[in-house]
This record gives structure tokens, sequence and C-alpha cells, in this order.
């Protein structure tokens, strides 16, 4: 039991007393703000359509991510004498947002003012109305808990009797199932539940049996009540009060909760007893030391109960929405046919916070994120010509890290989600198979997920701005689009290229990866580019370049063997093309130099990849590249290839040429921006991309805070490039500060 559960405990064991000695007026009251307040925890989660129906008030409560064609009728339960729409709205809030299904609730007529059986009567009349409405039987679910856990049953007995088709299963949390208050643990738990007493529950039931009584002097109601005890006994076993007592074959699948300190134990025991012995479907969840309905409390440690009632609703209401489903985008079809063994094209971006995560609370912060991102909260599936992509029902699980980052996705991952959260610590990583989208795709991502775990944890409300977006809109067209198919030219670009020098090295044989952080002063790097009158792209690239030729002059001593220094640098389209997309949307420059000319000077680097990124990084060059790429996809012929062989072709394809072309890629994502409401939480953020398929070297750039992190990832036991770098940038007068998980030799 944690530190919330026991707090609320002993809440319940103070107020326990004064509840006891309580108006029925100042109780309903009571209830009435306790719905309230468990509504207010989801209803940004949810949209009401209030009304009146035969003279009770409803409410369909819709969630902004309905993920199925059933319906919950929802019967709140408060001893039959208490609770209102306000009340009743609150656990059908819960219900509807956590689910993903509509929920029905009603304000059935109360005791004592209108006695037994108008409760049964109410609950029939609104069952009736959604089989009017258009839903099947085989749609319907029925929820209570306490008096409305009972009384779903009694609206199945009642259904029964009139031959009438049963709703698809029963979800009872602590039903009141014994109005005789015969139990045994009427009297085991007298002492340690702490939140109702057998007394109060007597004076509910002769409520509803019996209708009311006043003292006008004391201005209370009171209820009227059998003085012969086999009289009383027997009014109150009637079946439809009191569904113990009912012949229970046939009825519809049932999922029970109870606490296991409440003196109502008894009441769901007994009932799952019988109803197993009956011929039904009955699972029990019986929580050790919990009180009576201690679902409706949403406590972090039984976030389980909830995935129960999900799997529940999954299994008993067959009619699931379809899921999303779309065609890869123009870049991200290489990626599946690429795949080796031991590679899989996965990149990272994370954060790190100033706090320990809070895992159960960033679990209900991805499973509000996963809805906002149709394109990214996806599987890989194989269709007969392409691969496509197709929404996960869920969110993943959350996955602890490992002792490196990127390591190997394997495919049959792939196919059941294609993207993971991984905890270390303070740190939230993402890992993004890059066929869903690119650097900037996947960091909104992060930021939004990052908004909705501040807002779960803390209550904090991060604004929509900086590249947040509203987890509760319904996502753009423009954000689902392939936006190369939108912005292809009408001359295609030509594709020769000279293979570059690859670096190599002592491959690590079980797939270790070494990060290697250099963290550098974002200003100082900002003055130092200035000072050669180029980018930070391009200021880091010509350090790359130029660390990477003295790697290649100490390997190749003879000049004319060497080969071109080339490094894929991705361009961002977006800013190019008007593209609102969270899909793949990038295409590269390759700036370089040919060491065969001769050795070159970092001025001398500066300058050919700044004019060539000038050169290269227009408008009408990159439309031209994106008819090339385009243009393979739209052939008739590559269109009725089977997949198989595409794969074949795309492999060979990618083998030959793919990667060749340069020595490794560098990713600058820029300067990155959040409100101050989330900045006074986040400490870092890291870009990590997975090294190539075949050469052992990555690197991504992010700015935070004054800070910039260059990730260096290998899969060689030398650091290489690390060094090298490192070497150039202290010529260069820039201070460096370097951190690595690199291993420790036995």
């Amino acid at each position: 039991m944690n530190l919330t559960t026991k707090l609320l405990r002993s809440q319940l064991n103070v107020m326990k007393p004064f509840v006891e000695g309580c108006s029925l007026e100042t109780t309903r009251k009571a209830q009435d703000k306790l719905g309230q307040l468990m509504a207010s925890t989801q209803k940004h989660e949810v949209s009401y359509n209030d009304f009146t129906n035969g003279g009770c008030p409803y409410s369909l409560i819709t969630p902004k991510d309905d993920i199925t064609d059933g319906i919950i009728l929802y019967l709140h339960g408060g001893g039959y004498t208490c609770g209102d729409i306000s009340y009743a709205k609150g656990f059908g809030t819960v219900l509807s947002a956590k689910c993903g299904i509509k929920v029905l609730c009603v304000a059935y007529r109360l005791a004592p003012e209108d006695v037994f059986p108008a409760a049964v009567s109410d609950a029939l009349y609104a069952y009736h109305y959604l089989i009017s409405s258009g839903y099947h039987a085989s749609q319907i679910i029925l929820a209570g808990e306490s008096a409305g856990g009972g009384l779903i049953y009694s609206l199945c007995l009642k259904l029964k009797e009139l031959s009438e088709p049963m709703p698809a299963g029963l979800i009872a949390i602590s039903p009141w199932t014994d109005l005789t208050l015969s139990g045994k643990s009427y009297k085991t738990n007298k002492r340690v539940d702490p939140s109702i007493v057998k007394e109060t529950l007597k004076f509910y039931a002769d409520c509803y049996i019996y209708g009311k009584d006043e003292d006008t002097e004391k201005k209370r109601t009171y209820p009227k009540t059998e003085n012969n005890s086999k009289k009383d006994a027997e009014n109150k076993s009637n079946p439809f009060a009191s569904p113990l007592f009912a012949d229970l074959t046939g009825m519809p699948p049932s999922l029970i909760f109870v606490g296991g300190d409440e003196i109502m134990l008894d009441d769901s025991v007994k009932l799952h007893e019988k109803l197993i012995s009956s011929g039904a479907r009955s699972t029990l969840t019986v929580t050790p030391h919990m009180w009576h309905a201690y679902v409706l409390y949403c406590l972090s440690e039984n976030e389980g109960d909830f995935e129960k009632i999900r799997r529940f609703i999954k299994s008993t209401v067959p009619h699931q929405k379809k899921l999303r489903w779309m065609s890869l985008d123009n870049a991200a079809k290489i990626y599946p046919a690429a795949r080796r063994r031991n590679w899989s094209n996965v990149f990272r971006l994370s954060a790190t916070l100033n706090e320990e995560i809070d895992v159960s609370a960033l679990k209900v912060a991805l499973d509000v994120t996963v809805r906002r991102f149709p394109s990214i909260a996806v599987r890989l599936k194989a269709g007969a010509f392409w691969y496509y992509l197709e929404e996960i029902p869920h969110a993943p699980e959350i996955m602890e890290e490992k002792a490196y980052p990127l390591s190997r996705m394997f495919f049959d991952d792939i196919r059941k989600c294609a993207f993971r959260v991984i905890v270390y610590e303070k740190r939230i990583a993402v890992e993004f198979f890059h066929a869903l989208t690119d650097g900037n795709g996947g960091f909104i991502f992060l930021k939004t997920l990052l908004a909705e775990y501040l807002y779960q944890k803390h209550g904090e409300k991060v604004p929509c701005v900086d590249g947040i977006l509203d987890r509760l809109e319904e996502p753009l067209p423009e954000e689902l689009e392939d936006s190369f198919l939108k912005y292809e030219g009408k001359v295609k670009a030509p594709r020769s290229s000279k293979s570059a020098f690859r670096l190599s090295g002592t491959y690590e044989q079980d797939g270790f990866r070494t990060d290697t952080t250099f963290i550098l002063d974002a200003k100082e790097i900002h003055e130092k580019a200035k000072e050669k009158n180029v980018t930070v792209t391009a200021f880091m690239t010509a350090a790359l370049i130029l660390a990477t030729s003295r790697i290649q002059s100490a390997q190749i001593h003879r000049q004319k063997k060497r080969k071109p220094v080339k490094i894929i640098v991705p361009v961002n389209l977006r800013k190019l093309f008007p593209s609102k997309t969270l899909r793949n949307f990038v295409l590269y420059c390759t700036p370089g130099i040919d060491q065969r000319l001769g050795d070159y000077t970092f001025d001398e680097i500066c300058s050919i990849v700044y004019h060539t990124m000038q050169l290269e990084i227009t408008q009408k060059n990159m439309s031209s590249i994106i008819a090339s790429n385009v243009g393979d996809e739209k052939s008739v012929f590559v269109k009725l290839m089977p997949l198989f062989i595409k794969n074949f072709v795309m492999k060979m394809v990618f083998n030959s040429v793919g990667e060749k072309t340069s020595c490794f890629s560098f990713s600058n994502l820029g300067v990155a921006s959040v409100p101050e409401e989330m900045k006074k939480y986040v400490e870092r953020f890291d870009f990590v991309l997975g090294v190539q398929s075949c050469a052992p070297y990555n690197c991504g750039l992010i700015t935070y805070n004054g800070k910039a992190y260059l990730n260096i990832i290998r899969n060689i036991k030398e650091p290489l490039l690390e060094a090298s770098l490192y070497e150039v940038l202290r010529e260069l007068d820039i201070h460096v500060t370097a951190e690595s998980n690199i291993r420790k030799e036995k």
C-alpha cells in the first residue's frame, strides 16, 4: 500500500463517524460533490451531452479517443438514496476517458421518495433507450458500483423475465447484492472497513424497500421499517432488490471488483460463486486492504484494474473500431527493405528532467499522447505490394534503459509497435523506427508527451506553443500527408556520386553502442561560426570533415589512394515548403572535400561546406531530387512488383549505393525551444542517431538552454572520430566537456 493510499485510508477512518451521523440531505450533497471531484480529473478528455429522458436526467459522455462502437450504461451507487447526475458523471467520466468508450449515465429515481422497484424500472427504460437509439444488445455493457453494482444484475433479471436480449457484459464494483445484510463479512470486517457501517446500509435498505417517514421537528427524513424480522428479510430478499437470491442462469459475463476489508465483501464473493455455479462466466478481483468501491478513487497502485476493464470491454464487445492505416511515405519505403539481421534504422530523442521520472504518471501521459499521433503510434504491416503502417490499439509498455542507447529493434517488435519509450532515473527517451518520422516530427512527439506528463504529474498546464500539440485536438490531415508527393518537381535530378572514405575499426561483437556526448557552449560555437561567416551547422560539419580527413591521412599515406571525405547533412524540407507533416520530410546535402587534391585548412573546408549547402539547399533543387525519388515509386512496373521482389531489389540498391557516398551523417535539430512552464522542469535534451548499417558512426546535435549537445555514437571499440574531433575543437579554442557510457574493459 503506497503513501497516497495510506493517507486516504486514514482520512476515511477519521471521517467515518461524522458520515454516520449525517442527515440524508447532507449525505446527498457530499456525494454529489465527490462526483464533481472525480469528473474534474478527466473532464478535458471527454465531451458531455446532458438531457432528460423518461423523467430522469441523462448524460452521454464521449471520449476524445472513441476506440469502440460499444457503449457502457452506467448506474451509480449511493444506497439507492443518494447521487444525482453530477455524481453519476464522476466515475462515468473516468470510465469513458480511460477506456475509450461512450458512457451513458442515468440519474434514476431515489429512495425514500421513490421506492423499489423504481430504480429497476428507470434502468430498464434507459436500456430500452439505447436499443431504440440503434445499439445492439451485444454492444452494451452495464457497469455500476455499490447499489448500482447490484442494480445492473436486477436489470438483467428483468430482461430475462421479459425474454429480451442480454447486454454483452457486466462490470460490478463492490456490488450491493444482499439487502438483508446476511454475509459473514458484515461482522468479520466490521472493525477494518474504513468507509461504511452496517447500520448505514440498513438505513438505505429500509428507505429503498419501505419509503420515508419524516420527523417534522428535527426536519430529518427517516425510513419506514418492518418490525417483523422474518417479513423484513422476505421483503428485502426479493431477487430484483437482492440479486444474490435470484436464479442467475443465463447472466452475461461478469467482471467484479471488491475490497478485501469492506463489510460487503461477501456480497461480491457469494455472487461470483453463484454465477459460476449457474454456468455464467465471472472474474472476481479481491484487492487486499482496500475498502468499499475503492476503484472509484483511481489510485495509481490499482491502475491495473482499469487495464482489466479495458481487456474485458475488448473481449465482450466485438464491435471494435477499425484501426487507421496509411502507406509509408516516399522516404520511408527503403527502411524496411534495407534492414539487416543486426541493424535497424532507429534514432533517439530524450529529455532529462530535474527530478526522478514517475513511471505511473508517464504511462497515463503516453496513453493520452499516442492518440494524438496516429502516424507515429503505429506498427509496420506487410501488404501484397508495399509495407504500410497500422495504428496500434493502445500505448506500448514503458521500458527500462539498457547499458547503451538504440539497441537493436527487432523486426518482430516493429510489427507490434515501431517506437519505444524508455525511462532511466530522470530521463525520458523515445526511440523511433525511421520509417515513422524524422527528427523534427519525433521532437514534436517528445515535447507533447512531456507536456502531458507534467500535467499528469504536477497539474502543470503547458501551452501548445513551440511545437507542442494540443493532445485533445484531432490530427490535421496535413500532419498525416506524404509531403514528398505534394512537392514533387517537374525535372528529375541526376544521382551519380562517388564513393566516400569509410571509417573502420574493431566491431563490438555483442552490438554494444558507445554514445559520447560533447557538451559545448552554444554562444561560443555561434560566435566561432559567425567569425567564419557560416552557420553553426556548416561550422560543425566542417569540423567533422577535418577530423575525418585526419583519420584518413593517418590510415592511408598515399594521397592518390585517398577517397573523398563527405558527410550527409539532413535538410528539413519544412523550411523550404509549407508543410505541417509529422512524417518524414527530409532530404540530404552531402558537402565534402577530395583529399586527392591536397590538404585543406579549416577555413577552406568551412567555405566549401557553406557554398555547397547554399547551392544545394534550394526549393528548386530539392524538388528535383524529390521528383527522382517519387518517379521510381510511380512506375507501373514497380507498383505491380510483389513485395518480396521489391525488398530484394531495394536492398541490393541500398547495399551498392545507399551509404557509400558519405562517411556518416551529421544531423542538427537546432535550438530546442519550449515554454517557460516546461523549461523549469527540463535540464537538457539529447538527439542520438543510430549507426549506419555498414559504417560505425553517426552524429546528432541539439542545443538547449545555452548548451549544445553533440552525441557521437559508434559500434566499434576504437574512439577514432571522438579523439580526432576533440583535437580539432581544441585547436579552434572551443571548450569541450565529454561524457560517455564507454565500456570498461575486463
